[in-house]
């Protein structure tokens, strides 16, 4: 199912600013949060469906990838590159949303009612950024790829958890293995209980005793992953693409980090990128240009014949219409543009001097002046305009 659009789920227009995307998102999660919404799984999901909005539009960064290229430019295209927001990433993310004197701290501590889940221990992992080299024929319709990447990965032997065996583990002396205690607050409104994560295991609800000795406590060893990519058409080299949990491990049993995908244009021996449409440098030798020609050129997708009709000269720009790349959110495609250049002999033979010396002299072979073509920049901007 394709994702709402962004600005549509917080109800704020697309230039609103931080503050009003704030007050929206604030308002938003305190109507569907889990807390006052306990077994209702449709009031969960505009929750999660709220903060991973609110991730995006309070990004000035991720804000001006979403408005040129949609839910594409953030990893959120419905192909899969970044997942939805767990219960987890929005409480470790926004937990200080209203502030730490607000009457509504438990709705983003660490559980309340029984419906938050344990925090982890752990700190969550780096992000890896990495490069991925892509032809233009593979920009161009889409295209699933395997890379390995070298990272840390959750370890085998303990899980993540960084302890020695199942032994070496035991429940916080705190909070009875809970993972959240119980505090009173005074507010505006009078005394308030709040729930918020244990102090001494981080809201886990258990304690590492002895360390685990593949990883040395860390939950996490350096290895290789193999990552299946689904890049969607149309991608250039300034949308950079997330894969949300697919970063470095986290420690002790942390989240993973984010996997940040920028794409790089692999050069082409014929064609060239510019937006949305493929440039042809054709090369026509003067007889053909002057009494016309068919000839094959390239394409992203095949070779197809054009018509040169007599008498085209240098600088003429012939188009193919929707033969270039797709809108990355899949509004249409672009064009391709064939540039005529004349190609001039650099060495004559005595018998290829004496024809051009007779020609030069021939009224239709002087130049007519006024009448020239447009040079190619000229017709490049007609072309856009």
């Amino acid at each position: 199912m394709a994702k709402r659009d962004y600005y549509e789920v917080l109800g704020v227009p697309k230039n609103a600013d931080a503050g009003a995307i704030k007050k929206a998102y604030r308002k938003i999660a305190l109507k569907y949060h889990p807390d006052r919404n306990q077994g209702d799984s449709s009031a969960e999901e505009k929750f999660k469906e709220a903060a991973e909005a609110y991730e995006i539009l309070s990004s000035a960064d991720k804000k001006a990838r979403y408005d040129r290229f949609g839910h594409a430019g953030v990893g959120g295209n419905s192909g899969g590159f970044q997942g939805g927001m767990t219960m987890e990433d929005i409480f470790s993310q926004f937990g200080d949303i209203f502030g730490n004197d607000s009457p509504f701290d438990s709705f983003f501590g660490g559980g309340g009612g029984g419906t938050r889940t344990r925090r982890s221990a752990g700190q969550k992992g780096s992000n890896l950024r990495i490069k991925v080299g892509l032809s233009l024929e593979e920009i161009s319709k889409g295209v699933k790829k395997k890379i390995k990447v070298k990272k840390q990965i959750t370890c085998n032997t303990c899980t993540g958890s960084g302890a020695k065996d199942k032994n070496s583990v035991s429940s916080c002396t705190t909070c009875g293995g809970n993972g959240y205690v119980r505090q009173v607050k005074s507010t505006f409104l009078g005394q308030m209980q709040t729930t918020v994560a244990c102090p001494t295991c981080n809201g886990t609800g258990s304690m590492v005793t002895a360390n685990c000795q593949t990883c040395k406590g860390e939950g996490r060893n350096y290895s290789e992953e193999m990552i299946e990519l689904e890049i969607p058409a149309g991608v250039d080299e300034s949308l950079q693409m997330s894969m949300r949990g697919k970063g470095n491990a986290g420690l002790r049993g942390g989240p993973a980090g984010d996997l940040i995908l920028k794409f790089e244009e692999k050069v082409h021996e014929q064609l060239t990128r510019d937006g949305q449409n493929v440039i042809y440098e054709l090369y026509l030798n003067f007889a053909d240009a002057a009494l016309g020609t068919s000839i094959e050129v390239p394409t992203l997708e095949n070779r197809v014949k054009i018509k040169v009709p007599p008498g085209t000269q240098a600088g003429k720009l012939f188009r193919l219409k929707g033969k270039g790349f797709p809108h990355v959110q899949g509004y249409g495609k672009g064009d391709q543009l064939i540039h005529v250049n004349i190609w001039t002999p650099k060495k004559l033979n005595s018998e290829e001097k004496t024809l051009m010396e007779r020609l030069k002299e021939m009224p239709n072979f002087k130049p007519q002046p006024g009448k020239s073509e447009k040079g190619f920049f000229d017709k490049m901007k007609d072309y856009f305009n």
